[in-house]
């Protein structure tokens, strides 16, 4: 049986997110908690299939990045989606360096995008225990890619900070190297927002996070009109 715990102080937005994992995965038992200390000593005690959790809990701002640590040191492996009402701008490139799965900003989201999400995870965490621990892919001698997309890629041997959709792209785009990836074939691999400003701004997020590593990265080029094409080495 598959088990799940949701981890948010707010009793409404729990009961919220427990319907719609019910809806989704009617198989699943899913255990609420509403503060650190009694999610802690669940995250302890239980292995769970995945972990959804505020930052926030109560008056402790960052008791999330502390479960998170937990969840690292004493249950590494255990996939992790944070639900939150932080800046999505600061906090998910903040979660991803954790190690987290992926980040919703709450208000910013809809059931069909959390359902699509929660599924993912689902599928990739049962496709790993299920298959020999794969080797990462190198897919160029500078780059590694994880082919369950949950561990981050490696540029030149350093951690690129990139959300669970700009991963995709990434992936996309490499998977095609020397090729024009067009919008329609890119608009396959993005939950929602499917259309080229949204494309656009994935694209710039994954090459701001190449360049905090290399100034000189030049690799995703931009073809107008068609799409984007990887012609790094």
């Amino acid at each position: 049986m598959t088990l799940i715990a949701v981890i948010e102080d707010d009793a409404p937005t729990s009961q919220q997110l427990r319907a719609w994992i019910a809806a989704a995965r009617p198989d699943a038992q899913v255990h609420a908690w509403f503060n650190r200390d009694e999610a802690e000593a669940a995250l302890l005690r239980e292995r769970y299939d995945l972990v959804l959790m505020d930052i926030e809990l109560g008056r402790e701002r960052n008791a999330g990045v502390a479960l998170i640590n937990t969840l690292n040191k004493h249950r590494p492996g255990t996939p992790v989606l944070v639900v939150s009402a932080m800046p999505a701008a600061i906090y998910r490139s903040i979660m991803k360096a954790l190690d987290a799965w992926d980040y919703l900003q709450k208000t910013t989201f809809e059931e069909a995008d959390f359902i699509e999400t929660l599924l993912d995870i689902l599928r990739a965490t049962k496709d790993r225990t299920h298959s020999a621990p794969p080797a990462a892919t190198t897919a160029a001698p500078e780059l590694v890619l994880d082919p369950l997309r949950q561990g981050s890629a490696l540029w030149r041997g350093q951690r690129i900070n990139l959300p669970l959709t700009a991963q995709r792209i990434l992936a996309a785009l490499v998977q095609r190297k020397g090729e024009v990836v067009s919008y329609e074939e890119l608009y396959q691999v993005v939950k929602s927002g499917r259309n080229r400003d949204n494309i656009r701004k994935h694209v710039s997020t994954i090459r701001d996070a190449f360049r905090e590593l290399d100034e000189g990265f030049e690799a995703i080029e931009n073809i107008p009109m068609r799409g984007f094409r990887w012609s790094g080495p």
